[in-house]
């Protein structure tokens, strides 16, 4: 198995030696980036991503969106509520099953969707990244993802 330090050496135990530490540490970079492209349309990234898949296909269940973003129930109800507060959403038990509730985007929800479009153009920008590069980068963290998934005995997340 390969070691995650850089050069300097493989015994250190530097922290910013470790990959972890620069997949942490770019994750809370671009995050933050979000922060105040996401704002102007009154959204948290959390939910930006739970706008993203409703755009997709609506309506999508609770426990469908957990999966695919892997949001656990204490992290996701209370942004579903947050986003049905905020006239974005709206959540139905299903008929045939009271146990699962489809959450769908309102008219208001699905207007956003407009708004949104510059998110990524704005995104990659910040991130300075070419595509070749990006394609490189997210081909690294699926197998990173995929790999440290399968140790744990999980199945990734993969939204879409």
């Amino acid at each position: 198995m390969p070691k995650l330090a850089r050069p300097g050496g493989a015994d250190s135990v530097a922290v910013s030696d470790q990959l972890c530490f620069d997949v942490y540490a770019a994750a809370r970079a671009i995050t933050r980036a979000y922060r105040p492209i996401l704002s102007t349309l009154g959204l948290t990234y959390p939910q930006y991503l739970v706008m993203k898949m409703l755009w997709q296909h609506a309506p999508r269940s609770v426990k469908d969106l957990g999966e695919h973003l892997d949001l656990d129930s204490g992290t996701l109800s209370p942004l579903l509520k947050r986003l049905e507060a905020s006239g974005l959403v709206t959540r139905r038990r299903r008929s045939d099953d009271e146990r699962t509730v489809d959450i769908t985007p309102t008219p208001k929800g699905r207007a956003l969707e407009r708004e949104a479009e510059r998110v990524p153009v704005e995104m990659a920008a910040v991130m300075g990244v070419s595509e070749g590069e990006e394609r490189k980068l997210r081909s690294l963290l699926q197998k990173i993802t995929d790999s440290v998934a399968g140790q744990l005995g999980e199945a990734p997340a993969r939204a879409g």
